[in-house]
C-alpha cells in the first residue's frame, strides 16, 4: 500500500465507517467509526510520502516501531497511543492492514455489544 486511496478503500471495508475531512487543510483525510465518530486512520502527505496514523494498544506500540523503520510515533498525535506508518513500500501490505484493523477495533469496541 502506497496511496491514500488504497488506505481509504481498505478502511471503508469495515462496518459503519465514513470518510471525513474536518480541517481547513484538505491534506488530512480521516476514516471514522460512525457510532462514536472516533477516527481510526488519519491520512496525509508529508515529506513526499503518504502517511497514516493508527491507534495502537500500548503493548504493541513499541513492537511495531522496532519491527519497521517506517513506523514511528504518531505525527501530531499522542505518541503513547498512536503510530504513524510511512507508506514508502517498506512495510508489507498485510502488516499495514493489520495495524489499521487493530486501530478500528480499539476505537469501535466500546460500542460493540459482543465485546465485554
Amino acid at each position: 500500500m502506497k496511496t491514500r486511496k488504497e488506505i481509504l478503500d481498505y478502511g471503508m471495508t469495515f462496518p459503519d465507517v465514513y470518510i471525513d475531512t474536518p480541517f481547513h487543510d484538505t491534506n488530512w483525510v480521516l476514516l471514522r467509526y460512525r457510532k462514536n465518530k472516533k477516527a481510526f486512520a488519519w491520512t496525509y502527505e508529508r515529506l513526499g510520502n503518504i502517511w497514516v496514523n493508527v491507534k495502537v494498544a500500548p503493548e504493541w506500540r513499541d513492537f511495531w516501531r522496532r519491527a519497521y523503520d517506517s513506523v514511528v510515533p504518531g505525527y501530531h498525535q499522542n505518541k503513547e497511543h498512536w503510530n504513524s506508518i510511512i507508506l514508502d513500500g517498506t512495510v508489507p501490505d498485510k502488516e499495514i492492514k493489520r495495524m489499521i484493523a487493530e486501530s478500528y477495533d480499539l476505537i469501535s469496541k466500546a460500542d460493540r455489544k459482543d465485546v465485554k
